[in-house]
């Protein structure tokens, strides 16, 4: 009895004994990976200052001599933070989708995302800037050359601070707005409320509203008729072959006239019944392309919603390619917009509305684009791809071809929408109408049940009802309320922090 119970004891201390282990390697592997994620960041922070070195020797050896040799270089270091920023945060709107729906693998996206943005910027990024963002500041109420150049360091430097705080939140904000922000508190600063163009700045504030909104109904209207003419048919695989190559066709036809008019629009400006051949070319050769292609592909298809998903994965890589492009030939200026002001007044002596865009400032927009979205954009595509709301290649499809569709429309009508909040906002739709759908198809015994009714009716299965019984929340309210929080302070926010930074400045020099 004695050699049992030593047994038994001695059994239990060695259970003890492996159990304690378990949990100091279990520590030891949790400190590990803290250990090797701090050293990633740190690394990552690391090549970022290291960039912003190479932005200072390069731009000095830009400069031709002048006595403001300094205050340029300062700047183009400023502008190179800038474009780290706009690549860290910005960039993430067009490569999300796809890689949330797994259409492209993260590192495919980063490399697909940094060629196109850089290829956009340094061939379709034009040669004449506007020196103050959407003029939102009368620049000739500003009669001070160096008052000037000061309020351009001081917007730029806000904006960038702005960003990267945002990214550090996992928020994406508008790099535009951001701008805009910058440039009204150094206008404010430097000669009072006189220098805002009041009317455009109401424009802005009106899109806050616009292009979310335009974005998310949009993306839900193409969601629910997929779902309706080919999701939710009997025979998909028959539905998919009739709807497909349509779908993709008017992608292909929209983002066409996308590429002409915003891809392009700096160096080439066709009239509209260019744009409109070449939007209804690009419908007929890529719907017969595709229905050949669908109909092969279809033989060997199982009759499932996942083989249907599978069919959009050439449109989404296309789409993500097409929407890094036009960003990077539009907003390499928000980076370099600014800079070219600075450069062109310290050359000069005085300042202008347009500027030509010399070709190393444009460089530095450009390599500062893509290198932020290589070592900072997974943190933000991660968001709007996969923490949003759960994407499959279908509705990332949408959210893509929502946000195409959304900016020819604000352009034709004119309206100042922000590419960024087109593009979440169609994320947040079709995340919201998944929820309702899914919701309304409940039964309705469930969804009149009472919270707290399942527990009490049966014991034995009362959890399982009682989580089956609440509403399904398929959108993260907590990144909804962190975004829509940051968009509505991203214009005050900068201005504040662009009027303090001009201050300072003002001070110092």
């Amino acid at each position: 009895m004695a050699a049992v119970q030593e047994a038994i004891r001695n059994t239990i201390t060695t259970l003890m004994y492996k159990s304690k282990v378990d949990k100091d390697l279990k520590r030891f592997h949790q400190l590990e990976q803290a250990v090797a994620s701090l050293g990633e960041r740190n690394l990552k922070l690391g090549l970022g200052l290291l960039f912003l070195v190479a932005v200072w020797i390069f731009a000095a050896t830009q400069t031709t001599g002048v006595d403001g040799d300094l205050i340029v270089i300062a700047a183009a270091v400023i502008g190179g933070y800038m474009a780290l920023n706009i690549g860290a945060n910005d960039v993430a709107n067009n490569v999300g989708p796809a890689v949330g729906s797994k259409a492209l693998t993260m590192t495919g996206a980063l490399i697909i995302a940094a060629v196109c943005e850089a290829a956009g910027a340094l061939f379709a990024g034009g040669d004449v800037v506007t020196t103050v963002s959407k003029n939102i500041i009368d620049a000739s109420v500003i009669a001070d050359n160096n008052m000037f150049i000061l309020a351009m360091m001081s917007a730029l430097l806000a904006a960038a601070l702005w960003i990267n705080l945002a990214t550090v939140f996992s928020a994406p904000v508008s790099t535009t707005h951001a701008v805009v922000g910058g440039v009204m508190g150094a206008g404010i600063a430097a000669v009072g409320m006189v220098a805002v163009n009041w009317p455009v700045m109401g424009a802005i504030a009106a899109s806050w509203v616009i292009s979310p909104v335009m974005g998310g109904v949009i993306a839900a209207i193409f969601l629910a008729f997929l779902k309706k003419a080919v999701l939710y048919q009997e025979d998909k695989i028959t539905a998919a072959k009739r709807w497909v190559p349509i779908l993709v066709a008017i992608m292909a036809s929209t983002f066409a006239t996308y590429f002409v008019m915003k891809g392009l629009k700096k160096i080439w400006k066709p009239d509209g019944e260019v744009i409109l051949l070449i939007s209804i070319s690009a419908f007929f050769l890529v719907y017969f392309t595709v229905r050949r292609s669908v109909q092969k592909a279809a033989v060997n298809l199982e009759n499932r919603r996942k083989s249907v998903n599978e069919l959009f994965t050439i449109p989404l890589i296309f789409a993500a390619a097409m929407l890094s492009f036009a960003h990077g030939a539009n907003d390499v200026a928000n980076a370099v917009g600014p800079l070219a002001a600075i450069v062109n007044a310290v050359a000069h002596g005085h300042f202008s509305a347009k500027v030509d865009l010399q070709p190393w400032v444009l460089a530095i927009g450009a390599v500062g684009i893509a290198a932020g979205l290589l070592l900072f954009g997974p943190k933000i595509i991660q968001v709007v791809g996969e923490k949003i709301t759960k994407l499959n290649r279908t509705r990332a499809f949408c959210v893509a071809l929502s946000a195409a569709i959304t900016v020819i429309i604000a352009s034709a009508l004119g309206l100042p929408v922000s590419s960024t909040h087109i593009a979440v906002g169609a994320v947040f739709g079709v995340g919201f109408l998944r929820e309702f759908i899914q919701n309304r198809r409940r039964p309705k015994s469930e969804q009149a049940l009472p919270v707290g009714a399942a527990a009490t009716l049966n014991p034995n299965n009362g959890a399982d009802r009682e989580r089956k019984a609440r509403k399904r929340l398929l959108v993260r309210r907590r990144h909804l309320s962190t975004i829509v929080a940051a968009w509505i302070i991203t214009v005050p926010a900068s201005a504040v922090l662009s009027g303090f930074l001009f201050y300072c400045l003002s001070i110092l020099f």
